[in-house]
């Protein structure tokens, strides 16, 4: 389980095709503090530390995980917003992600408002009416407040804190990014189905 609040930005060092992708990746974590076996969101996608070194660690990414994410398109070079798995007594900043990616949004406009960016963005419709105004969502391992939603569309804020300590500041209008949805609304939508 993960908070949706990025502690570092990683970048993507290498990838090989092996029957599944592997990649590895440069962090700033401690890895001598990571085990193998230990989970990490990259870029919103709970992932399997499989091998380490110093200042890197190596992920094995199925093709079910390639199939729902923006990770085949990763190359060397590509800067990835991080985040540990949730310890016990940790804070709760963000909401609960889970780290299994829903499907893809994509940025369809993005609009300065003073030092913030107002981002709007188009959903799978099967996930739609899972994104609420106020609600809260994951993109690309960031956990947001859902400004406004329209249809497929909703938009969120990034203010400049994050902008500049993830990869947000990167973002462009065409981007797909991970989506996963609050848990608690898939939960809500199932028991309403029931009844």
């Amino acid at each position: 389980m993960f908070t949706g609040i990025v502690s570092d930005i990683g970048k993507v060092e290498q990838t090989e095709e092996r029957g599944d992708m592997r990649a590895r990746i440069s962090c700033g974590y401690d890895m001598a503090g990571v085990d193998l076996g230990a989970s990490i969101a990259c870029d919103g996608v709970c992932l399997t530390v499989i091998d380490k070194g110093a200042d890197w660690f190596d992920v094995d990414i199925s093709a079910e995980t390639l199939s729902k994410t923006n990770l085949g398109g990763w190359k060397s070079g590509k800067r990835l917003n991080l985040e540990r798995a949730l310890r016990l007594g940790d804070e709760l900043g963000g909401h609960i992600v889970s780290g299994h990616v829903d499907g893809l949004a994509e940025i369809i406009a993005m609009e300065d408002e003073g030092d913030s960016t107002r981002v709007t963005l188009s959903a799978p419709k099967e996930l739609a009416k899972f994104i609420a105004p106020k609600g809260s969502v994951a993109l690309n391992g960031t956990s947001l407040t859902v400004n406004a939603v329209d249809g497929c569309n909703f938009g969120i804020n990034f203010i400049p804190h994050t902008k500049t300590h993830t990869i947000w500041g990167d973002a462009q209008v065409g981007d797909m990014v991970n989506l996963e949805i609050d848990t608690l609304a898939r939960y809500v939508a199932r028991l309403n189905e029931m009844q």
